[in-house]
């Protein structure tokens, strides 16, 4: 099947060599033999690496070309399984699948829940977006913020966070050193660049956003902004996603009202919590405070994620056993989030660590 697409392919581009300059050619083969070494021979390649190598040439590549030769192109192409009806395939947009995992993998986030699935369905429904989405998640370590990015990575991209179009940046790991700020910036701004440049839907994930240097987030301002295009280059299809521990203890304040009151953490909405995360990230310590991002007014939503208690953290220990194949029981439940630490001291009610520990935790429970 192999030799009878690709034996023609190597005729056209023979006689048609001439209509080319040889860099160009380069570049059309390397892409294809890295694809056929990656996918066919299963050689040892990484197929997400951000190279150049891994981009499909455009279709100015191919005018050289009578409509014959590219037409058995694009049909050996497809039958190798790299594009469809619907545009690019790295792209999926599962929409439904993105509400059905909020609404059963994530406990105990009802206010995530809603503004992420509303801020993500209304941005891939308006092609026509005056602006990239940008998102700021806040809450305390383990309450789901990476677990949410997560999924909109699974269900926007068929690869998930693997994908090509998909970018996280770890703030200590990306930026440890203050004193090369000035290399990070021009670092970040060619990585975002050049991956907006390769996919027409993007997603940036900066975790440990508190910590990132003022002078990073003002060098990528201008592309969350309200610009047709930066230096050419629209970045108006564009997912920016912040997630940071800014306001978990203003966050936690409120849930805890709501509790003394006897009111139902349920009750909680985004108006007991948005002006309160707004205005504690203006005056925290750290990047966000101090950059452009905040003082122009670009951040489109912010995020809170509820501080967890004890039957949340139940669940999270049932979805661990479920993801490793494990029976367990109501009992084997409430041992795992007995041997949580809750929080305040008083009331223990707020587990101190969300469910970040929990699959490691059920290791001690079993037989």
């Amino acid at each position: 099947m192999f030799l009878r697409w690709f034996l023609p392919l190597l005729g056209a581009l023979s006689t048609r060599a001439d209509f080319f300059q040889f860099d160009s050619i380069s570049n059309v083969s390397t892409y294809y033999f890295n694809y056929i070494y990656c996918n066919i021979w299963e050689g040892q390649c990484q197929p997400h690496q951000d190279d150049a190598t891994q981009q499909v040439p455009t279709r100015d590549l191919w005018a050289g070309f009578s409509q014959d030769s590219i037409s058995l192109m694009n049909q050996w192409y497809c039958s190798l399984g790299q594009c469809c009806e619907s545009g690019d395939c790295r792209i999926i947009n599962n929409i439904t699948g993105l509400a059905s995992d909020l609404q059963t993998k994530l406990h105990g986030q009802h206010l995530a829940q809603s503004v992420v699935l509303k801020a993500i369905q209304g941005f891939i429904n308006n092609p026509e977006s005056n602006k990239p989405l940008t998102l700021s998640f806040h809450g305390w370590s383990g309450t789901g913020k990476n677990f949410v990015a997560r999924i909109i990575a699974d269900n926007l991209y068929r690869d998930g966070v693997k994908s090509e179009c998909v970018r996280l940046f770890i703030t200590p790991f990306h930026f440890p050193h203050a004193r090369l700020v000035d290399t990070y910036k021009g670092q970040l701004k060619e990585a975002i660049r050049d991956m907006v440049l390769r996919c027409p839907q993007t997603l940036f994930i900066f975790d440990e956003a508190e910590k990132l240097h003022p002078g990073l987030i003002d060098a990528i301002k201008p592309f969350l902004d309200y610009y047709d295009n930066v230096d050419g280059v629209s970045y108006r299809r564009a997912i920016f996603l912040f997630l940071s521990t800014i306001g978990g203890v203003a966050i936690n304040e409120v849930a805890l009202d709501f509790w003394h009151s006897g009111q139902n953490r349920e009750d909680i909405g985004m108006e007991d919590l948005e002006h309160r995360l707004r205005a504690e990230t203006m005056e925290s310590q750290g990047g966000f405070a101090q950059s452009e991002l905040m003082s122009g007014h670009l951040i489109d939503f912010y995020v809170p994620f509820l501080p967890l208690e004890y039957r949340h953290v139940k669940l999270c220990a049932r979805d661990a056993y479920i993801a490793r194949g494990l029976e367990t029981d109501e009992a084997t439940l409430d041992e795992v989030a007995k041997a949580m630490l809750y929080v305040p001291k008083e009331e223990r009610l707020f587990s101190s660590q969300g469910c970040k520990s929990i699959p490691q935790r059920i290791n001690f429970f079993l037989p």
